[in-house]
């Protein structure tokens, strides 16, 4: 536990703090440009098959009588099951009686249509260029979207699990930076790609390095930080998501491009490359794997920073081995997954904290990368959703210094579950309210994140944290490929995606009573310090109780 003395002496919340936070933060916001870029550069337009008397000048202009394009329309399009032309079929031959007043559209036979053999024609009112409008993925393709989806939280998936023990082993600042570069070659290349398989893979690459950013991100925040600041400094860190959906309807307001959208959300990385070389390798991390050199000289760095170049100057190798003693004599535990679950003390909080983090996933994708679903004016509802979710992670802030951060895990899931299922409740003609109760139970999940992302980083020790924060968010990336899936449910019941959607948090919530309150407590660097906390705290636990019966007696 004697880093945090030291951390205490360089300094622990000065001018170093500040910078490292706006240096790590402002990469986040446009990290979460990426994640919810397909709502607008895979937005499904408006769009109908191609037929000559349209959209042919030859055989429009052989068309009978001077009809305008709404009758020409008519003979050509059928209506569908929203009593609008058809978005998938045709008619095979124009349907001249269908403009005799006393015949219906709507009596048109299946074999009287085709499929849109010639293609597509889309509205171009919103978006200039989307990939669905450039890869036709559309009708008996329309499948392809999510899947491309699913494919990028794949990706996410993929890099939690190797970035996470990578960061644990070769440290956490060369990994971050490794991640800026590769999200900006592959965010770039994207744009780009010639097909879509091609499109897929370099998704899938770019989620990959998103994955690095996030989790050293944090982790970083997490470990040159006091245990007073520690929530606050991840409360930046959330808040940098919510100011990146606000920038990324900004930005793709005014880029209704998608190849242009997709190059002004990689670009930048470059830059968060170069300067990235300035961060500070986590001390932490480096002493209690024993690079006891690097650890000095990055506190004597630290402590000049944050104006207490004398305080660094009477730090001396010496100094930190007798400082970190008792954390250097003991036996470092390889980091692996099966550490986490089969050590005691590791095993029930690994259990619990992953469905939490399966929740935030699940949930939060399965709504928030179809904002089309819950209305036509997504740069609207992305704004509202980022504005709202700034006061409910400042409220999170607030309360976890108050309530604790077990309540507040418990909490933020079930009100968010259950503010879900309520919109089971409401009818479909109520869009407005449907969508307002959408945005509050996005809202919580946001809040849970915030609790989720600090209470993992206060559970597991720093040889493990990294690991324990990787598999986190795999459960996450996991819980968000079968999020949007869930969607095709729908198809048997409009409710149903909703319940799951709902009860998923709820029982999380319910379960993340079963861990430890870790409020205010040293970080812990080793299993042993995780291991002794759960002493302390059961024989606090006992002498309570021996007080409470002397009392009574």
């Amino acid at each position: 536990m004697a880093f945090s003395e030291l951390l205490d002496r360089v300094g622990s919340l000065g001018r170093f703090q500040v910078l490292q936070t706006v240096a790590l933060v402002v990469p986040i916001m446009w990290l979460t440009t990426h994640n919810m870029l397909e709502n607008f550069s895979a937005a499904v337009p408006s769009h109908r098959c191609w037929v000559p008397l349209l959209d042919n000048s030859t055989a429009q202009a052989s068309a009978p009588g001077a009809l305008g394009p709404e009758a020409l329309l008519v003979v050509s399009i059928p209506l569908g099951p929203d009593h609008e032309p058809h978005q998938c079929r045709r008619f095979r031959h124009p349907q001249w009686q269908l403009l005799d007043p006393n015949t219906t559209a709507t009596n048109w036979s299946e074999a009287a249509t085709e499929p849109c053999v010639d293609g597509w024609v889309y509205d171009h009112s919103t978006f200039t260029s989307t990939i669905v409008a450039e890869w036709d993925l559309v009708c008996d393709s329309q499948a392809l979207k999510p899947m491309a989806q699913s494919i990028f939280l794949a990706g996410i998936l993929v890099g939690a699990a190797v970035c996470g023990q990578t960061s644990d082993r070769f440290g956490r600042k060369l990994v971050l930076t490794w991640s800026y570069l590769q999200l900006a070659v592959w965010g770039t290349a994207t744009a780009f790609a010639p097909t879509f398989p091609v499109y897929c893979v370099l998704r899938f690459l770019a989620a990959f390095a998103i994955a690095g950013v996030m989790m050293n991100t944090s982790t970083l925040l997490v470990e040159w930080t006091s245990a007073q600041a520690r929530a606050l400094a991840m409360t930046f860190n959330a808040l940098g998501f919510s100011f990146g959906q606000i920038l990324l309807a900004a930005v793709a307001y005014g880029v209704r491009d998608w190849t242009l959208l997709q190059l002004a959300v990689s670009v930048p990385f470059f830059l968060c490359f170069v300067y990235s070389w300035w961060l500070a390798e986590s001390a932490r991390w480096l002493l209690v794997t024993g690079r006891l050199e690097r650890g000095l000289q990055e506190l004597q760095r630290v402590a000049a920073i944050n104006g207490k170049r004398a305080v660094g100057d009477t730090l001396t190798p010496e100094v930190l081995l007798s400082a970190m003693q008792e954390e250097l004599s003991v036996k470092q535990v390889p980091a692996s997954l099966g550490t986490l679950f089969c050590t005691p003390g590791l095993g029930l909080r690994t259990c619990v904290s992953i469905p939490c983090w399966f929740a935030f996933g699940f949930t939060f994708f399965g709504l928030a990368l179809d904002l089309q679903a819950l209305g036509s004016n997504i740069f609207l509802l992305l704004v509202l959703f980022g504005a709202f979710d700034i006061p409910a992670k400042i409220s999170a802030l607030l309360l976890l210094s108050r309530l604790g951060r077990r309540p507040m895990q418990a909490a933020s899931l079930v009100l968010a579950g259950l503010c879900i299922l309520a919109n089971t409740l409401v009818p479909l003609e109520m869009g407005s309210l449907r969508a307002a109760l959408a945005l509050l139970g996005l809202c919580g999940v946001g809040a849970a994140f915030i609790c989720i992302t600090i209470y993992t980083g206060e559970l597991f020790p720093t040889v493990l944290r990294m690991t324990a924060v990787g598999l986190g968010q795999m459960s996450a990336r996991a819980g968000g490929i079968l999020g949007p899936l869930v969607r095709l449910l729908g198809v048997h019941s409009p409710s149903l995606p909703l319940l799951m959607y709902g009860a998923v948090p709820v029982l999380s919530g319910l379960a993340a009573l079963l861990l430890p309150e870790t409020q205010n407590l040293p970080l812990p660097d080793t299993i042993q310090d995780v291991q002794n906390q759960a002493v302390k705290k059961a024989t606090h636990g006992t002498r309570e109780r021996s007080v409470l019966k002397s009392t009574q007696f």
